[in-house]
């Protein structure tokens, strides 16, 4: 395999069964309990905006992206990236990320979010989002909480509990009735 083989392609529906397989393969079954696992599945994630790294017509990485709201704030949550073992080390999550942030910057959203580890995702534009300005539907290390800015002063405005946009459109519709 060279990476001159590899691909980056948008996700589409034939890549689910293959990027199920290599989330489970990541991350293994305790992955339903995590917390950003509970905000994407109130409402799904953003196919237009997670993409694939095919090697032939093998899926061998994945990146997701999930429409994401907290207080006024409104941005994408990235994950899960995952990337089969044979595969790893090589840039291919690295170049998948740059993929999805570009993505979110011309789709206009004001700000990428997730929940990982600096050393990894802080050479790729993310910053620690200050301790107790979110916190998520489930335990998490706060410390793991990390956001891309693409438009000034959009992470500002992510205050309190993080969840899916489409229950806070809801929320605000409701509000509106009242």
């Amino acid at each position: 395999m060279s990476l001159a083989d590899v691909k980056y392609l948008p996700e589409t529906p034939a890549h689910d069964a293959e990027i199920e397989a290599i989330n489970d393969e990541a991350f293994g079954p305790g992955r339903f309990v995590l917390a950003a696992y509970k905000i994407r599945e109130a409402g799904g994630h953003e196919r237009a905006l997670s993409f694939v790294a095919v090697d032939g017509d093998i899926v061998v990485a994945s990146v997701r992206m999930t429409r994401i709201a907290a207080g006024p704030g409104r941005a994408l949550m990235l994950g899960p990236l995952a990337v089969r073992p044979a595969f790893k080390n090589l840039g291919i999550g690295r170049r998948l990320v740059a993929i999805a942030l570009e993505a979110a910057a011309k789709a206009g959203a004001p700000a990428v979010i997730l929940v990982g580890d600096e050393p990894y995702y802080g050479p790729l534009g993310f910053k620690r989002i200050p301790r107790g300005q979110i916190s998520m539907p489930r335990p998490v290390d706060l410390d793991r909480l990390l956001s891309h800015e693409i438009v000034p002063g959009s992470v500002a405005k992510l205050l309190g509990e993080v969840g899916h946009a489409s229950q806070a459109r809801v929320a605000e519709h409701i509000a509106a009735m009242a």
